[in-house]
């Protein structure tokens, strides 16, 4: 993931307001106060999204979690206007989207957006190469050229020797894999994926998020994915938007959501996760004491707790976390200790 550029997605005080006069929503302070439901006695209005701001970075895998009716699918619909905004700003690689007509947004959701939902949304009849090569038809692409495309990725999504199958004929992970080679195959600039897996049995769903994984690794598209999930987005998010009722709740990554939690509702949210799978040592580490020997080894600060716990406790001395030649702190058998004895207590 690229930090230093320009986003790729930016918005700013984003509103979706449903109802009579909802434009006037957004613009009135004393409406802006209420709660959902105050909002939706007063008004017979209800905003799904309320004044969100965010920035995707180019690379980036941007995860937006929340229960159901927390605004999440709503807010994905809005950064290509498949929903229409009420208010607010969207610029996508420093274009204005809400400024756009329908001519470039057709253009724009061909060629810089691909959707990924959680209804696969194939062709009965075509079958997973014709499916696959689907965008790239639809652009105009010649038969040969759509077809070798369309092929790279096939294979690329695990599916090579299925391109004459059709989607009656495979099961719902291999369908979901077809929906992701179709994004691919147009080679957009970003993809958003809305709770794709949440249909899927649990050690598929488990298997796609490795392949979404895995895909990222390797052709390193910016990502936008909606997830109900806590593990999911811990898996997938370098950083991880919660909302709920329409509201931004905290944004960051995983392990500043565990670590950090900003209220209550995010607190309760990451209370089981294991904290050791999660945190970094920059989390647990201390300041040297009166005492300590610093020759023990050496670890980046973003190491994560589990993959250092094995060596900290074999190490005579505590380990020192270094970035750029600076010590930052130490980490010893206390620091580690304290970590397994708070999960065993939270029981996860």
């Amino acid at each position: 993931m690229t930090t230093n550029a320009d986003p790729v997605i930016s918005v700013r005080d984003l509103w979706k307001v449903f109802g009579p006069k909802a434009d006037r929503v957004p613009g009135d302070g004393g409406l802006t106060a209420l709660s959902r439901r105050e909002l939706l006695s007063k008004t017979g209005c209800t905003a799904a999204v309320r004044d969100v701001t965010f920035d995707v970075a180019p690379g980036e895998v941007f995860v937006v979690m929340g229960l159901s009716g927390s605004g999440k699918s709503t807010l994905v619909r809005c950064l290509t206007r498949l929903i229409e905004p009420t208010a607010g700003e969207m610029t996508f690689e420093g274009e204005d989207i809400r400024a756009a007509d329908q001519k470039r947004l057709r253009e724009l959701r061909r060629r810089k957006f691909a959707m990924v939902f959680q209804h696969f949304g194939l062709l009965p009849h075509r079958s997973v190469i014709e499916n696959v090569a689907f965008g790239l038809e639809i652009r105009g692409i010649g038969k040969a050229e759509r077809r070798r495309r369309a092929g790279e990725v096939i294979e690329l999504v695990g599916l090579a020797g299925y391109e004459g199958s059709y989607p009656d004929q495979l099961s719902g992970g291999m369908q979901q894999r077809v929906g992701l080679a179709r994004a691919l195959a147009v080679d957009p600039d970003v993809l958003l994926f809305d709770e794709p897996f949440s249909a899927l049995d649990p050690l598929i769903r488990r298997d796609m998020q490795q392949e979404v994984i895995r895909l990222h690794n390797e052709v390193g598209k910016t990502m936008v994915f909606i997830t109900h999930d806590l593990s999911e987005a811990l898996k997938l998010g370098d950083r991880i938007l919660i909302m709920r009722d329409g509201d931004m709740v905290q944004i960051g990554t995983g392990d500043e959501l565990v670590g950090a939690p900003v209220d209550g509702y995010v607190a309760d949210f990451v209370r089981d996760v294991s904290r050791a799978h999660v945190l970094t040592l920059r989390w647990i580490m201390r300041d040297p004491r009166s005492g300590d020997q610093l020759d023990g080894p050496e670890f980046a600060p973003d190491v994560v707790v589990r993959e250092a716990t094995r060596a900290v406790l074999a190490a005579e001395r505590p380990v020192k976390v270094v970035e750029n030649g600076e010590l930052l702190g130490i980490v010893g058998d206390e620091e580690i200790l304290a970590i397994i004895a708070a999960q065993e207590e939270s029981g996860s």
